[in-house]
């Protein structure tokens, strides 16, 4: 088990929808900058004032392309990533 420190959450890929809602296939080689959609396994109380409180595990989020660590464990790939670099939460 992972437990990240100080102000860092431990994410894991979700699958990439490649069909959208309107029925066009986009190609994974499109747009390599968009944000990341990971699901969020583990985090850390962090420091005071922190936005630790508003992420919880299980939640979805965006994050921006090369902002984390990547981290191989038991065979599964995870990401560590600053609290900072979290640009949304999927609801």
């Amino acid at each position: 088990m992972l437990k990240p420190l100080s102000d860092r959450v431990v994410l894991k890929a979700t699958e990439k929808e490649n069909i959208t809602k309107s029925g066009i296939y986009i190609p994974e080689t499109a747009n390599k900058e968009k944000p990341y959609m990971y699901e969020v396994i583990a985090i850390w109380p962090g420091k005071k004032d922190s936005l630790m409180d508003s992420i919880k595990i299980w939640n979805k989020v965006l994050c921006g392309q090369y902002v984390w660590d990547d981290i191989k464990l038991d065979w599964e790939e995870y990401k560590i990533i600053w609290i900072d670099y979290i640009l949304a939460i999927v609801e």
